[in-house]
């Protein structure tokens, strides 16, 4: 599964917390969204999830 955002909840980069406190900087900011760019660098901390305030973002580790 990985490292999911559902845009319909995510403020994007007016809030960009998962970007900001991600040790792995896995997210980048594309125009007014982050988006998960290196999912293959995620190490599954669970920070980005921890930190997001609308609960958009997802990690799943992968089977």
């Amino acid at each position: 599964m990985g490292v999911t955002i559902d845009y319909s909840i995510c403020r994007g980069a007016e809030c960009a917390e998962c970007y900001n406190n991600c040790p792995m900087e896995v997210f980048e900011i594309e125009g007014d969204k982050v988006v998960v760019a290196r999912e293959e660098d995620c190490s599954y901390c669970g920070v980005c999830e921890d930190v997001c305030p609308t609960g958009a973002v997802k990690v799943e580790p992968e089977e």
